[in-house]
């Protein structure tokens, strides 16, 4: 779905305008930009944002993706819930469960609203992990 930077939570006026300055105008663009670790480096050395940082805002994009979760997207990262793996480890009724707790019967999404958006969490997974730090020998 396309939607402006400025949609990511807690996403700076200067990240926007780092992005923006090398063609990267709404969240879309941004996922496909960043979802690979290789690409993330080559951006964060474009922009000054650091690798991490782009991570954390490519996880974001991706849970914008999950059809119907927009809504409660804030509730659900309150929740921890930041990536897909993150809702993919998820039971369906556990979440519901904390969801009713937090919204309470008459605004929460419906249980099988749940169980869909835990399905699409897979198949909407593309963002690669960050390769760990190559650990070199300090000779003495």
């Amino acid at each position: 779905m396309y939607r402006t930077l400025e949609y990511l939570p807690g996403i700076s006026e200067s990240d926007v305008a780092r992005l923006r300055s090398v063609g990267i105008h709404h969240t879309n663009q941004l996922l496909h930009r960043t979802s690979l670790d290789i690409d993330r480096k080559r951006l964060a050395k474009r922009t000054g944002i650091t690798a991490n940082r782009l991570f954390e805002l490519v996880n974001q994009c991706t849970l914008l993706e999950v059809s119907g979760m927009d809504r409660w997207l804030p509730l659900v990262r309150r929740l921890g819930i930041n990536s897909m793996p993150d809702l993919r480890a998820q039971d369906a009724e556990t979440l519901h469960a904390k969801l009713l707790e937090a919204i309470g019967l008459a605004g929460a999404p419906s249980l099988s609203d749940v169980q869909y958006w835990i399905s699409q969490a897979t198949a909407l997974d593309i963002v690669e992990l960050p390769e760990p730090e190559k650990v070199v020998p300090v000779v003495s």
